[in-house]
C-alpha cells in the first residue's frame, strides 16, 4: 500500500492530485444528514443511509476523498485510485504517498477539524490496533464484512484487514552471484553493505514485519521479537546492514541490491526492473515465514465521511480485491472469491509460491512486540 511508505516520516506537504485547503474546516455539505435523516458520519453500514445507491449519492455530493500513504506502485494503488475516480467521479487527493503508518496516525490527530485531514487510512496491523484503542476510527461494516475471516477484523468495524503478503527477500541477480533464500544467508560475508529494508520498523509496517520474521527464523516467537532485534544487530555488526530505504530508484541505481520487504512489493519490482536490465528475484525465506495484512480504517472525524465509506465499499468489492491481486497482494477475501468464482484466476496464479498455512499474532502479541521494538531498535543498530 512497495515504494516505501516509511521514507518520509512526519512530512505531509505535497499533494499529488489536488491541493487541499490548508487549515480549512470541513465544508457545509460534508457529514450532512441524507434525505433519510441519517448522518454519513454516524453511518455504520450502507444500509444506515438507505443502501449503496444512497451512499454513492451522498459521496458524489461531497466530491472528494483525501488519502495519505498510498504509493501508486504499492499493491496496485495507482490503478485502484484511478478505478474509483472513474467509477464514481469523485476526486481523490493523494498526499505524501511514501508516508509511514505512524505518519497517518499523526495526521489524524494533528489535523482534527481540518479539511486536509485524511478521510481514510491504510495501516500496518500494529498501528490499526493502537489507533482503535486511541478512539481515532469510526465503526463501519462494508457489505462484504461477514466474508472477512474472523481474526482479520475488529468486531464493530473499527478496522478490517484488506490485503497482505509474506515477508520476502528481493535480490538483484545480476549483481549478486547467489541470491539469499533465508535469514541465515543474510549474515554471509558476500552480502556486506547490501541488506536493506523498506523503512524503520518503529514506523513502517513492512519493516516491523521484517524484524518479526527474523525473530521467527532465530528461535523467537510471536511472544518474543527480541531474537529479531538481535539478528539485525548482528547484521549491522557484520557490516551487512544497509540503512538506505528501498525504493524502485534505489534498486535501479544499485543502492539496495538485497531488500527485505513484502512479497507483493518485491514481486511488483521484477517486471518494472526487467526493461532496465535488472533481474530482480524474489524468495520467501524458508526459515522465517511471516504473513501479515494491512488494515483499512475510517477517520472518525473524516471531512468527507460518505466518500470515506464508499471507498471502503470499493476496496472490499470483487473489483477492488482483484485489483490488489493484480498488484501481487493477497486480498483478504481471496478464499471467498475463490469459492464463488469471482477471483481473477490469472492474477492469483501469478502470486509468489509459498508452502504452508500462515498463522497470526494476537493483538496483545503485536502490541508487546511494538513496545519492545520502540525501546530496543535504535540501540541495536546504532554505532
Amino acid at each position: 500500500m512497495l515504494t516505501p511508505r516509511a521514507r518520509v516520516a512526519g512530512v505531509f506537504a505535497a499533494l499529488t492530485v489536488v491541493t487541499a485547503a490548508c487549515g480549512a474546516a470541513p465544508g457545509a455539505e460534508q457529514g450532512k444528514a441524507s434525505e433519510g435523516g441519517v448522518n454519513a458520519r454516524t453511518a455504520t453500514s450502507a444500509a444506515d443511509l438507505g443502501g449503496l445507491d444512497k451512499l454513492v449519492e451522498a459521496a458524489k455530493k461531497e466530491g472528494k476523498l483525501h488519502v495519505i500513504a498510498l504509493p501508486p506502485d504499492w499493491a496496485n494503488y495507482g490503478e485502484i485510485i484511478k478505478g474509483f475516480q472513474a467509477k464514481y467521479g469523485i476526486t481523490i487527493e493523494s498526499e505524501t504517498p511514501d508516508a509511514a503508518s505512524a505518519d497517518e496516525i499523526t495526521a489524524i490527530k494533528s489535523r482534527k477539524g481540518q479539511d486536509r485531514a485524511p478521510d481514510v487510512v491504510d495501516l500496518g496491523q500494529s498501528f490499526a490496533l493502537s489507533g482503535a484503542k486511541d478512539g481515532l476510527f469510526a465503526p463501519y461494516k462494508v457489505q462484504s464484512f461477514d466474508k472477512i475471516p474472523e481474526g482479520q477484523k475488529e468486531s464493530t468495524g473499527l478496522w478490517a484487514n484488506d490485503y497482505g503478503g509474506y515477508v520476502s527477500i528481493g535480490c538483484d541477480a545480476k549483481k549478486i552471484a547467489t541470491c539469499p533464500t533465508t535469514f541465515a544467508d543474510l549474515l554471509k560475508p558476500e552480502y556486506k553493505g547490501k541488506v536493506a529494508m523498506n523503512g524503520n520498523p518503529t514506523k513502517s509496517g513492512s519493516a516491523f514485519a521484517g524484524v518479526y520474521a527474523a525473530s521467527l527464523a532465530n528461535k523467537g516467537s510471536f511472544d518474543d521479537i527480541q531474537p529479531g532485534i538481535d539478528f539485525f544487530k548482528k547484521l549491522k555488526q557484520a557490516g551487512n546492514y544497509n540503512p538506505v530505504e528501498t525504493t524502485p530508484a534505489t534498486i535501479e541505481k544499485g543502492e539496495t541490491q538485497i531488500s527485505i520487504d513484502w512479497d507483493y512489493n518485491n514481486a511488483a519490482y521484477a517486471p518494472e526492473m526487467t526493461p532496465k536490465g535488472i533481474d530482480w528475484k524474489v524468495n520467501v525465506p524458508t526459515d522465517g515465514q511471516y504473513f501479515q495484512m494491512y488494515a483499512q480504517a475510517i477517520n472518525k472525524d473524516a471531512p468527507h465521511p460518505a466518500a470515506a465509506r464508499l471507498w471502503q465499499e470499493y476496496l472490499y468489492s470483487a473489483e477492488g480485491q482483484n485489483l490488489y491481486l493484480k498488484g501481487f497482494a493477497r486480498p483478504v477475501l481471496l478464499p471467498s472469491m475463490t469459492s464463488d468464482g469471482s477471483v481473477d484466476k490469472a492474477a492469483a496464479d501469478a502470486l509468489p509460491k509459498v508452502e504452508g498455512t500462515p498463522t497470526f499474532p494476537t493483538p496483545e502479541q503485536v502490541d508487546a512486540a511494538k513496545a519492545k521494538l520502540a525501546s530496543g531498535w535504535d540501540a541495536a543498530i546504532s554505532g
